[in-house]
């Protein structure tokens, strides 16, 4: 084991000036940002001008042997305190991340009591990085009480220049000159916000998540701070109906602001909802053959602390972010390059793209075909028979895998080829990046490839998508603010998080969001509360209509009561609309939405099966729609919206 001793990384496919930058505006507002940063340069350089510090000492990540990592089953689940009452604690630790004989590595994650999910064995208080896994039935509704004892400052430098958490109500305009990390700013270091949010979850908002409902260990609570039954107040009580389709969702913290860093501290978990009267569940492998599966990348220090970038894209703007992060090594299930024995036979593997802003093409490397059997909300249409898949951070993709044909001792790697950031960034590194984990074939028997239906989703029937025609139609278009040497924000239909509210769908009702895309970057979209359905996508003239959309609305960002005038979409668009892949026919809470197209999504705010929801979701704070490549999410690609009472 070695380390080498470099500078902050550059990330692999960091945006170049010219990225997101198709339209008329952004050059205008290059212009005016190269002036401002100018000026800036000069006040700040007693601080980020001098000659940095000595950087990180990195782990080479061709150090790192890979596929000694073990994983020898599914995470292990949560069990309740009593009834349906779960209690989780959000806690600092260390974890053996890296391979044995390497150093530990200091994580955050979540933990409670807890049992081996295949054999059943009590284990007791058991806290992982993922963190154990929720095991729930449908319509049997739980209990959670999240607690946050984390009494430490945070693991990763705070940017407090974001719109964010700020438990301490420091100065929202820190006085220049900015600090260096180590130490950054004591105010924004100290009190660690949380807030957990259960992705996929329909769900009442007082149990979302909000990103504003956040708490701290020392009792601070934010300004949309609920709970469902008094607590303590470093905790918060939120409850979850479990009524919708059986589906593999997860939870991870959602706290304004620093979702990216308290994410890649460890706070993510899978949470899956079963179906035992579902026919397709019946005949699916369990056990040890149901796999849960989180991809995340990370990059070490040579102590095994994991690093994150200390100097901002335009430091003179934002001191510390980044508009993406990409480490150096894939970590699956809280493992760097595990391998995994497999049985002669079927598994279900329940994908997770965990990461924060690095998508995966994956593939086998024997170039095997699996199938895919569902999405972010529950199954397909029909099963969809693949060679590769590719998965955006927040998207879950279950698969069926066929081991059966392979001798005893077949080792068949896991591999990715997506670009990062996607879709015009670097190419994976075949001996680092390009790897995700390893299988080995053992001669022990197992399930056979089950016999399934030719349609897996009965609320799926008819022509997809399937779901009544919409009464409101949105349209949304994505913008990126340039700086010198990339973005400085991201924003939605060009408004920061603090504008008014303006979307606002009635209960009930099913509208089309079109979103508009610009810019370079595939955007993984995200909305609380709905799973939807694509309709279609269609390539639009990109610098036509920006120059347009800026003629009439001005550059981004906007004044925040402003009203935004979009340009009649159809007279930019090319070619021919496309609808959903086989891996998309299905329901979705997250769906990439690409670069120079028009993404058209269809949402009933209303259960799968078109029943009202089981819960008022005119209560409460409200959802959020956001990208989620999560540090574009932490820098104002993120919105509120509010559901009407019908």
């Amino acid at each position: 084991m070695h380390a080498s001793k470099q500078s902050p990384p550059t990330q692999e496919g960091s945006p170049s000036p010219s990225r997101g930058s198709p339209g008329a505006g952004t050059i205008r507002t290059f212009v005016i940002v190269l002036l401002l940063g100018a000026i800036l340069i000069a006040i700040v350089t007693p601080a980020i001008g001098a000659p940095p510090a000595p950087g990180p000492v990195l782990l080479d990540p061709m150090t790192i042997p890979k596929y000694v990592n073990q994983i020898d089953g599914p995470p292990p689940e949560y069990v309740p305190v009593s009834g349906n009452t779960y209690e989780v604690n959000a806690t600092e630790f260390t974890e053996q991340i890296l391979p044995a004989g390497f150093p530990t590595t200091k994580v955050w994650g979540y933990g409670g009591l807890a049992r081996d999910t295949v054999t059943g064995q009590f284990l007791g208080f058991v806290r992982n990085s993922p963190g154990p896994s929720f095991n729930v039935t449908r319509g049997t509704q739980i209990t959670v009480k999240w607690i946050n004892e984390l009494t430490g400052n945070h693991m990763f430098a705070v940017d407090p220049t974001l719109h964010w958490a700020n438990p301490n109500n420091m100065s929202m305009m820190p006085t220049l000159p900015w600090n260096l990390f180590p130490p950054g700013f004591t105010d924004a270091q100290r009190n660690v916000p949380l807030v957990t949010h259960v992705h996929g979850a329909e769900v009442q908002s007082t149990s979302d998540g909000h990103p504003d409902a956040w708490w701290t260990a020392n009792g601070t609570q934010g300004m949309a701070y609920n709970t469902a039954q008094a607590t303590e107040s470093n905790a918060a009580v939120f409850q979850y109906p479990n009524a919708q389709q059986a589906a593999t969702i997860w939870y991870h913290d959602h706290a304004l602001g620093i979702t990216r860093i308290n994410v890649m501290s460890g706070l993510a978990g899978f949470f899956l909802l079963r179906d035992p009267s579902n026919p397709v569940d019946a005949v699916l492998p369990t056990g040890k053959y149901d796999m849960p599966i989180a991809i995340q990348d990370r990059t070490f220090n040579a102590d095994g602390s994991l690093y994150f970038p200390t100097v901002g894209l335009n430091p003179t703007i934002h001191p510390y972010w980044q508009p993406e992060f990409f480490g150096n090594t894939i970590m699956v299930n809280g493992k760097v390059w595990p391998n995994m024995n497999v049985d002669q036979g079927t598994y279900r593997l329940r994908l997770l793209d965990g990461s924060n802003a690095r998508f995966y093409t994956l593939s086998f490397s024997n170039k095997m075909a699996f199938t895919q059997i569902a999405s972010d909300g529950g199954y397909l249409k029909t099963p969809a028979t693949l060679t590769e898949l590719t998965m955006a951070p927040g998207e879950r993709a279950e698969i069926l895998v066929d081991f059966s044909k392979l001798a005893p001792g077949t080792k068949v790697i896991l591999t990715n080829t997506a670009k990062a950031p996607t879709p015009r960034g670097a190419p994976a590194d075949p001996q680092t990046t390009g790897q995700i984990m390893q299988f080995t074939v053992t001669a022990n028997p197992g399930p056979a490839f089950p016999t399934l239906p030719a349609t897996l989703n009965p609320t799926l029937n008819g022509t997809f998508p399937n779901l009544p025609a919409p009464t409101t139609t949105r349209f949304l278009t994505l913008q990126e603010v340039m700086g010198a040497a990339g973005p400085t924000e991201i924003l939605l239909d060009g408004k920061k998080w603090m504008a008014p509210v303006s979307e606002n769908p009635t209960n009930g009702t099913t509208e089309d969001w079109v979103i508009i895309n610009p810019t370079a970057d595939t955007h993984p979209i995200h909305l609380h509360l709905v799973q939807f359905q694509l309709v279609s996508r269609q390539a639009f003239q990109v610098k036509k209509y920006q120059t347009d959309w800026m003629a009439l609305n001005g550059m981004p960002p906007l004044p925040l009561t402003a009203t935004v005038i979009t340009p009649n979409i159809v007279q930019y668009l090319q070619g021919k609309a496309t609808g959903p892949l086989p891996s998309e026919l299905g329901w979705k809470d997250t769906i990439q939405m690409k670069p120079g197209e028009v993404t058209r999504i269809r949402v009933r705010f209303a259960s799968q099966d078109g029943t009202s929801y089981p819960f008022d979701p005119s209560v409460g704070p409200g959802y959020v729609w956001h990208c989620h490549i999560i540090d574009h999410e932490d820098n104002e690609m993120m919105r509120p919206y509010l559901v009407q009472p019908s």
